[in-house]
């Protein structure tokens, strides 16, 4: 078939006048009934390189693919081509036995061109021997990451494709991923036996996608609300972890006036159609989903995709993000980070064969290091496939946007090479890390590198600074890692010349997400002469009816305020640690203080700071049933393991219990465990005190009280005099 054909069937078909990249050498290379593997990044129009092929070839192509969502998207959009509906069909386990009989007998009939089928369904002994009656033109195996245990999805049916294939009968195969490392590749070639496979790989780089990791915070959902109507009507994607928070985000976003549904595996398959079409058709704007369900919308105007929770591999990250600005346009990739999320990943593995969990581990450590480093983000990702990418600016990613100081680590880099090649280039970053500071752990000891004359030769910096030094030291090609062998970190010839001879090398320090990330506040928009009023006020009103000024409204809930200016009673209800008892007690003089300080001030109140917080947050079911044991008298130890708490959580349950207005009688604890003077002598220092924090009540009412003691009182103070 020549040129002109080609092109003339792709217009036909398609639409479009012209080729992108290497779809037409793809699609000869198919025709030709060849092996063909391709790697081609989301978006650059893998689909075609199988479905034009299917359209002009004898018989019926089978296209294995693991998102039952995506089929029925895929197969719609082909029909779209063709009068006879009949061209495409799909079978997995949405369809009745009545459906699948209706499939097979258009297939026999010779209308259908491409069988869409999951790789479970093509296993059935059923569906196997229907199929060795069909003429198969060839076989499509989409999303091939999935064959290897170092892809981000690994299915194990997708290692029985190639036996069933060769049950079947013998056809070409195309192989198409949109991720895939070095590892990956040569494990679906060698799985797929397609040794003799042409293969074709496309540039990873999606230079019109932003790149941005931001701290995850307590206000992490407030942040989503406000970046989503920073990009008012856009269609976007959410990703969460758990089945759970996607509900409940779900349902926050539509609280805050938000037009957007939950999607993911627990779903009905008729719910799961529903919201897909919905979002294709552009009904809802936003999609909130799993991780790990993954959601095959082919849909060319996301424009922001939003990571809940860090992903478990660079693989999987990309994948997603690819899901932005597919038609070329707009596409804003943001990542909330912080380090206790690795930690809830890790736990994740537990259980499984120490093989997947080392697997596991050495992917999510990449996607860490990619989280806190400041090095360019599209250097890093398309470095992790392989790419080298030139540019020393992207322009288009957040380390980009924003200068970093440049540190010079000459001397840094030499210590870290002469490590590497002391331990024998045999070991991981993070042994090498503990070499360089000179921890001994167990893997130090037993391997007597405490010996070493290198041995803490960098002592004077933090693992953190060596992290920094070896990634971008790998970077800069003096060091390599061996992914499929566990990991080690190599000498490359430039880091052997680099021990010799020593050129000029900087390098930018990694982000700091520390620990305290996850409970920091953010207050960017605080307004400060605003929040001195609120305090002003807020004495006033505890001079009047002699109370503690922060039985009125705590402090956190004036920094609120300075940063929402909420303006009614209602609004201020909006405000965390106001309930509706103090919001009309209280309210009104604090939001006709705020109403003239906008008038006098000329402030224009955003809607984007205004954020409504739901019912179900503030009332949730945790502190329902804490609420309820402590009515009937339970031992607060007994409540902390019934709820899966240690004692110190639910003491901060109990806090914010009676922080938003709640009353909590715990006077029948109280009086087993403490003495009664001991009591009165914490809780009579609290009446007097100017301000309600642990650490200042701790200090002045010196060592006869340990913290716990006085956070209860505190607790029965507040509930009494401020509820």
């Amino acid at each position: 078939m020549n040129t002109v054909n080609l092109n003339e069937k792709l217009k036909k078909f398609f639409g479009y006048d012209t080729f992108k990249g290497d779809q037409e050498a793809i699609i000869r290379n198919v025709l030709a009934g060849k092996d063909t593997f391709v790697l081609m990044p989301t978006g650059g129009g893998k689909s075609l390189c199988y479905q034009l092929p299917a359209l002009l070839m004898p018989g019926t192509a089978i296209v294995i693919s693991p998102l039952i969502a995506l089929m029925k998207n895929q197969v719609d959009a082909i029909r779209m081509v063709s009068e006879d509906d009949g061209i495409a069909h799909f079978i997995n386990s949405s369809l009745t036995k009545a459906e699948i009989d209706f499939v097979k007998s258009d297939i026999l009939a010779g209308r259908t061109k491409l069988l869409y089928v999951a790789p479970e369904s093509l296993t059935k002994d059923e569906n196997v021997e229907f199929l060795r009656g069909v003429n198969i033109s060839f076989y499509a195996v989409d999303e091939a990451h999935c064959i290897s245990e170092w892809g981000h999805d690994f299915r194990p049916e997708y290692r029985k494709i190639r036996p069933i294939v060769q049950n079947i009968g013998q056809a070409p195969i195309i192989a198409l991923t949109a991720t895939a490392t070095d590892k990956v590749r040569g494990d679906i070639i060698k799985n797929l036996g397609m040794v003799n496979a042409t293969e074709f790989k496309s540039s990873f780089n999606r230079p019109n996608l932003y790149y941005g990791i931001r701290a995850k915070t307590n206000d992490v959902d407030k942040d989503i609300v406000r970046f989503i109507r920073q990009h008012q009507g856009k269609s976007g994607i959410i990703y969460c972890l758990s089945r759970k928070k996607v509900e409940d985000l779900a349902e926050f976003l539509r609280i805050n006036k938000i037009n957007a549904r939950a999607y993911h595996a627990g779903m009905d398959a008729v719910t799961r159609s529903e919201t897909q079409d919905d979002f294709v058709m552009e009904r809802i704007d936003v999609i909130v989903a799993t991780i790990a369900f993954g959601m095959g919308i082919d849909k060319p105007n996301v424009r922001f995709v939003i990571h809940y929770d860090i992903p478990k591999s660079l693989e999987g990250y990309y994948q997603e993000t690819g899901r932005a600005g597919r038609d070329g346009g707009e596409g804003l990739c943001i990542t909330f980070y912080a380090r206790k999320d690795l930690q809830k990943l890790e736990k994740f593995m537990e259980g499984k064969p120490l093989s997947e969990q080392d697997i596991g581990r050495q992917l999510l450590q990449e996607t860490a290091a990619y989280a806190e480093s400041s090095v360019c983000r599209r250097k890093l990702l398309l470095h992790y496939f392989g790419e080298n990418y030139t540019e020393e600016n992207c322009h288009n990613c957040d380390n980009c946007l924003h200068e970093h100081e440049q540190v010079d680590a000459t001397a840094e880099l030499q210590k870290v090479l002469k490590v590497v090649r002391d331990v024998k280039e045999n070991f991981r970053i993070g042994h090498i890390i503990d070499v360089l500071v000179g921890r001994s752990t167990e893997e130090v000891l037993t391997h007597k590198h405490n010996t070493l004359s290198s041995f803490g030769i960098g002592g004077d910096h933090a693992p953190r600074f060596w992290n920094a030094v070896i990634r971008q030291a790998m970077l800069a090609d003096y060091l390599r890692k061996e992914v499929e062998n566990y990991g080690l970190i190599k000498l490359t010839n430039a880091g052997w010349r680099f021990i010799k001879s020593p050129v000029p090398f900087s390098i930018i320090e990694d982000h700091d997400f520390s620990e305290a990330d996850y409970e920091m506040v953010q207050t960017a928009a605080l307004d400060d002469t605003l929040l001195s009023l609120l305090k002003d006020l807020r004495r006033s009103i505890g001079h009047r009816l002699n109370k503690a000024p922060y039985l009125i409204f705590q402090d956190s809930a004036l920094e609120d305020m300075a940063t929402m200016y909420p303006v009614t009673t209602e609004e201020l209800q909006n405000i965390q640690g106001v309930s509706e008892g103090k919001a009309k007690r209280f309210g009104k003089e604090f939001c006709d203080l705020i109403v003239r300080y906008c008038e006098e001030n000329d402030i224009e109140r955003p809607d984007n700071l205004r954020v409504r917080s739901s019912v179900k947050d503030n009332k949730s079911k945790l502190k329902v049933m804490i609420i309820q044991k402590i009515d009937l008298k339970i031992s607060l130890e007994d409540i902390a393991r019934n709820c899966d708490l240690d004692f110190d959580e639910l003491l901060d349950e109990m806090e914010s219990i009676v922080y938003s207005g709640l009353k909590l009688d715990i006077d029948y604890y109280l009086d087993e465990i403490m003495d009664e003077d001991h009591m009165l002598d914490i809780y009579e220092y609290f009446e007097d005190a100017e301000t309600d924090d642990l650490d200042e009540a701790l200090s002045e009412l010196g060592g006869d009280y340990t913290e716990e003691e006085v956070r209860l009182v505190r607790i029965k103070f507040y509930s009494e005099m401020a509820n």
